[in-house]
């Protein structure tokens, strides 16, 4: 088995290795011949097509045993945009690298998340809602990124806010999350993970979303059942997801330097009606924060 990183934006630095193993089965017959395993023929390492050739393949085994219900009736439509920008460089901070002197950001419909400079128990943000933390993150771009070539993406573009702002759910909620790509600093890809959920990948396509026609294009029958999604470069992806756990909950992306810059924001569910659709109360045991 082999395996190779895919550099969707050979502008910045990728591991270029490849990654092999042998696997070895206990219940195998014995191997019908000795010496070295043939080594297969991968793909280039921006061989996008090769990708998306297999990530179209991916399904859901629709069986008795591991059935299928995607949702059908969305109560929450999202359309969230994916971007790395800037934000100013502070005052007297030399240490700035982005460009033109700025210091390198990321965000979600242009929002990049603030962390609240402080812990509470997931429990008290359910009931609380502390000032600092908003319901504000923007159901829709507030702009309309287009996927425009690097060279043509205007300065303004580039930068981003800053703030604590997340999206409140009401229990059992169904949510759509259409995740688009744009190319301010550069167009690639991003895997988007949510925690504490799996969904229903059930749309992916290049360009940008149409909301009149791609949905007909979503496959409700088989999706793959994951917890995180590869919105492809320059292109967009659909998810779909029921809200039934109560809880605070984080959504970022996994390359670790694009969370580190901002490129999260946190699902925040209410509880539901009944004791088994309520957040569990903190283990007596638990060390307080």
């Amino acid at each position: 088995m082999a395996a190779r990183t895919l550099a969707s934006n050979t502008n910045i630095g990728y591991d270029n290795t490849t990654a092999t193993a042998i696997l070895e089965y206990t219940d195998a017959p014995p191997a019908a011949r000795a010496g070295r395993p043939d080594f297969p023929n991968l793909p280039a390492f921006n061989d996008l097509n090769a990708s998306a050739g297999y990530t179209a393949q991916l399904r859901s085994l629709g069986s008795k045993a591991h059935p299928v219900d995607v949702p059908t009736d969305v109560d929450e439509h999202m359309l969230i945009t994916i971007a790395v920008n800037v934000v100013p460089c502070a005052t007297g901070n030399a240490t700035c690298e982005g460009p033109r002197g700025n210091r390198l950001a990321a965000s979600l419909n242009n929002v990049t998340l603030l962390s609240p400079p402080y812990r509470r128990h997931p429990r008290r943000l359910l009931r609380l809602r502390p000032r600092r933390v908003r319901d504000g993150l923007p159901r829709h771009a507030t702009l309309r990124l287009q996927l425009l070539t690097d060279d043509n993406v205007p300065v303004e573009r580039w930068f981003t806010k800053r703030g604590t702002k997340v999206k409140v759910l009401e229990y059992g909620a169904v949510v759509e999350v259409v995740f688009q790509d744009t190319a301010i600093l550069g167009a690639e890809n991003h895997p988007m993970h949510l925690h504490s959920f799996a969904f229903y990948v059930v749309g992916m396509g290049l360009g940008n979303f149409n909301q009149t026609k791609d949905p007909a294009t979503y496959n409700l029958i088989d999706p793959p059942f994951q917890n995180t999604v590869t919105v492809p470069k320059s292109g967009w992806a659909a998810i779909r997801f029921r809200a039934a756990n109560p809880g605070v909950w984080f959504m970022h992306c996994h390359f670790e330097r694009h969370s580190e810059w901002g490129m999260d924001t946190v699902f925040i569910v209410k509880d539901g009606k009944t004791p088994e659709a309520k957040m569990m109360r903190r283990p007596p045991g638990m060390p307080r924060c």
